[in-house]
C-alpha cells in the first residue's frame, strides 16, 4: 500500500477494514491520548493520537510505531504506554 493509502487507512478514507480502530481515550496529565491500533498484515501496529486544549485551540499529534501486537486490545494498551513516555519526555513540543 502507498503512502496515500496508507494515510487514507489511517484518517478514515479507506475501507471500514482498513481503518484505524479507535479506543477509549484516556486522561495523562493535561493530555489525552487515544489509541488508534492500525491493522496490518493479521496483527496491529501501535498508533494513538495525543490532544491538549490550549488558549488557541486544541492541538492534537499522531504517532505510528513499529510495534506489533496479535490483538487490538493490546497495541492499544502498549500505545497508551508510548504516549506516556512521549509526553514525559518531549512535553508540549509534540505540537510543534
Amino acid at each position: 500500500m502507498g503512502l496515500g493509502g496508507f494515510l487514507k487507512g489511517l484518517f478514515g478514507g479507506g475501507s471500514a477494514g482498513s481503518a484505524a480502530q479507535r479506543h477509549e481515550t484516556v486522561t495523562y496529565k493535561d493530555y489525552e491520548i487515544t489509541p488508534t491500533p492500525l491493522p496490518q498484515g493479521g496483527q496491529f501496529l501501535t498508533s494513538g493520537v495525543i490532544a491538549k486544549d490550549f488558549p488557541d485551540g486544541r492541538k492534537e499529534h499522531s504517532f505510528i510505531r513499529a510495534d506489533t501486537h496479535s490483538s487490538a486490545d493490546s497495541a492499544a494498551a502498549f500505545a497508551i504506554q508510548k504516549a506516556h513516555q512521549i509526553i514525559d519526555e518531549q512535553g508540549d513540543r509534540i505540537f510543534r
